[in-house]
């Protein structure tokens, strides 16, 4: 390598009076060139995909099933194709206010690249996005959607080949779809499916997933009933999705992965069951199903918290003062104020929300601790699962 201070700065003056002259020679405007990869990624990640409901399917009294096709009117002409496990996260504005959640994407990723999407919502009790849209999304209907995201999903070099798929109720969802996929050749790995219900009428998707058992010797469906079960059916289990019950059905002398996705109260039971059993962390996977609600359930929140708090917004320059409860998020209390916010996961995941916390203090549960060290050192937030424990000011990024 030869020496800085060998070269001489003279002999390379003439090369900036040439460079020069072939700056001024060049046609001013940019050559178009095409990029199959910018292509690609515009493609798999648009920022909007602007949907029209194409059907609704009644799955229970408060579960229905809604398909979705392009809406080439309003610039939408094909669906982003996405690996099963993945959610789309929903934009509306309800009376005002913009409002995002995220759902799981049930139907098959080939089903994609057909011109469909199927989501599949439960009716949450007191449910803002939810109740709308059981009333709204009728067929016809405009719907705007994010590009499929997420990380709940198979991947060869991280999991293991034989994987042991908990599912509660409605989080019956991203495994439909990577049982899907693993029937349609597009995923390869084997999953035993441990599915807690209530009861036998309450199983979502039963004979769905029976169909999808007899078509394809990777995958076995187990349901886990906890109020009763059903008389001359076999290979039903009674009472709830146990360390003891999990070792049942995981294979013996060789590694094996476990997804979970299902309500909160699930979490929190199967989690102290699957430190009984001792697995490494990395074959523990977690859907980051929906926001995290009644933080003062949690062992380690502190007391003496105010009940209503005050929050100051900068965003883009503008500041708002706006005021809450303490048992909402920052993001809803943000939210509920008629301000928008960037959002995807809603569950600490994604960082779309990612914000400076310049004063005040937060709550975030265990469990949805996804900020990095530098988010510690330089005080930044998720505000989809950060809960104020005083006033607050914070900054937070232009809503995408």
């Amino acid at each position: 390598m030869a020496n800085l201070k060998s070269l001489k700065v003279k002999e390379f003056l003439p090369l900036l009076k040439g460079r020069q002259t072939r700056f001024e020679s060049a046609p001013s405007e940019l050559v178009q060139i095409s990029d199959q990869a910018m292509t690609l990624a515009k493609a798999l990640h648009p920022k909007r995909q602007y949907l029209k409901v194409a059907e609704v399917k009644d799955i229970s009294p408060d579960c229905k099933s809604f398909t979705l096709v392009p809406d080439p009117e309003r610039g939408t002409k094909e669906l982003a194709y996405f690996g099963a496990g993945k959610y789309l996260t929903v934009f509306e504005t309800i009376e005002g206010m913009p409002v995002t959640r995220a759902y799981s994407i049930s139907s098959s990723p080939k089903d994609s690249l057909e011109g469909k999407y199927v989501l599949t919502i439960k009716l949450v009790d007191g449910g803002l996005m939810s109740r709308y849209i059981f009333d709204t999304w009728t067929e016809g209907a405009n719907v705007e959607v994010s590009a499929p995201s997420g990380n709940f999903e198979y991947q060869p070099l991280r999991d293991a080949k034989k994987v042991i798929c908990l599912a509660g109720g409605s989080g019956i969802t991203p495994f439909l779809s990577m049982a899907n996929a693993i029937a349609d050749g597009d995923e390869d790995f084997e999953m035993t499916l441990l599915y807690g219900s209530r009861d036998y009428d309450n199983i979502l998707f039963r004979e769905e997933l029976e169909e999808l058992e007899k078509k394809c010797d990777k995958i076995k469906v187990v349901h886990v009933l906890s109020e009763k079960t059903k008389r001359g059916v076999k290979g039903l289990e009674k009472g709830f999705i146990t360390a003891e019950l999990i070792q049942k059905y995981a294979p013996e002398n060789e590694p094996y992965s476990v997804f979970l996705c299902g309500p909160q109260q699930m979490y929190e039971f199967v989690d102290k069951e699957l430190e009984k059993i001792g697995l490494q962390k990395k074959y523990i996977r977690h859907e980051m199903f929906g926001e995290f609600r009644n933080p003062a359930s949690q062992p380690d929140y502190p007391a003496g918290v105010p009940d209503k708090i005050k929050i100051t917004v900068t965003i883009q320059d503008k500041t708002y003062i706006i005021f809450g409860s303490s048992a909402d998020s920052v993001m809803q209390t943000i939210e509920k104020n008629g301000l928008s916010v960037p959002a995807r996961c809603r569950s600490g995941e994604c960082g779309f929300c990612h914000s400076h916390l310049i004063s005040g203090k937060v709550y975030v549960p265990e469990h949805l601790e996804y900020r990095r060290l530098a988010d510690y050192k330089f005080g930044c937030i998720h505000p989809c699962c950060s809960f104020p424990l005083t006033d607050l000011e914070i900054n937070v990024p232009v809503a995408k």
